[in-house]
């Protein structure tokens, strides 16, 4: 115990690896994961969601970064919940932001399966998903510069792909493909269908932008994170917002017709197919492969980090608070959410975006609720303050209820359940 006491998580991460951690754990690519359940939850005004989400998440992210500056340390909306609420609140948001970090990665290898057993039907979907798990826990096992420098190679490669795609399809519209025009606004918002649609499919899309939070998962291994983790967050959210928006609205006005998909979970694969045929096809499948690793690296790396904090706080046993002695990385925790990432061999993607959601608004609110904490605490009681503290917290967390709200039932119930176990324990 005594040696574990005296290694320490290694302070190396930059302004720009932490902003390429938020973006690949958030997935360059991922507009792509969910545009086909989004398309039909929305009635075609995909992007008005991601916009509705994006302005949603920036009050959010503001209040992380105001957390972060108060507390530079691992584990993120727990621990600013413990620091700033309470003990017993920190462990019990700890609890529901696992739900996102357990969950998360079983996403990225269940996409991942999905996509490829598309391609290579004669290839069986867990055979996909076992071997991404393995090359991702090997990364993550090596350490986090090993970790970020994948990032900076995936996040490039992601990129030049939403160039090319962009141009296949611009091209197709034009060539007279779905709306035949660039100026069609249905997706941003369509009169002729309520905004209750777009609400939900922004509850929905929020998921999307989970990778901001967890570069406040690195805060102990950010070079001077008071300054450089609060802009990273800040940086990433409105990248990804931005680019998230135009991909969707590009894509409404390739295929216009949402609820024509032969399969909404594999929706994107037809939208590649429409614009580039086999050769962006095989594109597709080599940058989904690319993006969808880097999403798990960040995502298992910041799931395990939240549980070494938690573990480190003696909330969780012992076996949570360990580091490797040679890579620093929290060993334990990196294998054990390995391990329950091979339950995507036989969970849909619903149900484990069901789970996800639900912790993410709860993490959310608490940290916006921390910031009026910390208001009562510490600040001066001047105006700024009040606005800084008070007024755009608030308005962060109110937002984030009513997206909770607006979360299905089947979220809803099986989040309240993880919850329960939590208090139980």
């Amino acid at each position: 115990m005594q040696q574990n006491e005296q290694i320490t998580l290694k302070r190396s991460l930059t302004l720009w690896q932490l902003v390429l951690f938020g973006l690949a754990f958030m997935m360059l690519t991922t507009v792509f994961t969910t545009y086909g359940l989004a398309s039909q939850m929305t009635k075609g005004m995909v992007t008005g969601a991601y916009i509705v989400a994006m302005c949603i998440m920036l009050f959010t992210a503001y209040s992380y970064g105001q957390m972060a500056k108060e507390y530079p340390i691992a584990g993120s909306a727990y621990s600013y919940a413990q620091r700033a609420i309470h003990p017993n609140v920190g462990f019990m948001v700890g609890w529901a932001v696992l739900m996102d970090y357990i969950f998360i990665p079983m996403v990225n290898y269940l996409v991942f399966g999905i996509f490829f057993h598309a391609a290579f039907p004669e290839v069986p979907e867990y055979v996909f998903i076992l071997a991404i798990i393995i090359v991702v826990t090997i990364i993550n096992l090596r350490g986090i510069t090993l970790a970020a420098n994948a990032n900076l190679i995936i996040i490039a490669l992601s990129a030049i792909f939403l160039v090319i795609y962009s141009i296949f399809v611009i091209k197709s519209i034009l060539g007279g493909t779905g709306t035949g025009t660039l100026f069609n606004l249905s997706s941003i918002y369509n009169p002729e269908n309520s905004f209750s649609y777009m609400l939900a499919g922004a509850s929905l899309l929020c998921f999307s932008f989970l990778g901001f939070d967890s570069i406040s998962t690195f805060s102990e291994e950010a070079v001077n994170p008071k300054r450089n983790i609060p802009r990273a967050i800040l940086i990433a959210t409105l990248l990804g917002g931005v680019l998230f928006s135009f991909i969707a609205y590009l894509s409404h006005n390739l295929w216009p017709d949402y609820d024509s998909f032969s399969n909404p979970d594999a929706a994107s694969y037809e939208l590649v197919s429409l614009a580039g045929g086999k050769l962006l096809e095989a594109l597709f499948l080599a940058i989904t492969a690319i993006a969808i690793t880097g999403s798990a690296l960040s995502a298992q790396a910041s799931g395990a980090r939240v549980l070494y904090a938690m573990g480190r706080a003696k909330l969780l046993p012992a076996f949570f608070g360990k580091l490797h002695p040679k890579h620093q990385t929290p060993i334990n925790n990196i294998l054990l959410i390995s391990f329950l990432s091979l339950f995507a061999i036989v969970m849909t993607l619903n149900f484990i975006a069901s789970f996800i959601n639900f912790g993410a608004f709860v993490a959310f609110i608490s940290v916006n609720i921390a910031v009026m904490f910390l208001y009562f605490k510490k600040q001066e009681k001047t105006t700024k303050n009040k606005i800084l503290f008070l007024v755009i917290p608030f308005i962060g967390a109110s937002l984030d209820f009513i997206l909770l709200i607006n979360l299905n039932h089947y979220s809803l119930i099986l989040g309240f359940i993880w919850f329960l176990l939590g208090l139980l324990y």
